[in-house]
Formats: structure tokens, sequence, C-alpha cells
């Protein structure tokens, strides 16, 4: 491939946003809060629980 399609890079002209589209920033990440767990076993270390030693999902 020598030349690939190249994007677009405007909106055709006759396009309209619908109503709930905005312009308003992403907001800021908010720091994960580590909650009690009575088990001990914490879901969110690696993505995945782990049992007797090993990973498991779901």
């Amino acid at each position: 491939m020598t030349n690939p399609t190249p994007r677009a890079t405007q909106r055709p002209a006759n396009f309209t946003p619908p109503e709930h589209w905005t312009n308003d920033p992403a907001p800021a990440p908010q720091p994960i809060v580590q909650g009690e767990d009575p088990d001990g076993l914490d879901p969110t270390r690696f993505g995945d629980w782990e049992k007797n030693g090993i990973a498991i999902d779901f």
C-alpha cells in the first residue's frame, strides 16, 4: 500500500450536530478509593481475582 486513503479532517458542510452534543471538556479522573474487603481479595490489584495464588477471570 503506497498511498493510503486520506482521512477526513473536516465534517461535511451540511452536517448538523445533535442537540445532546457538547464541547465541554472531559472530567478529570478521580483517585481510586480502596474499600474494606473482608476476604482480603482485591480484584482491582491486577484487574483479576486471585484465589490460592492463581489469578482468575470471570
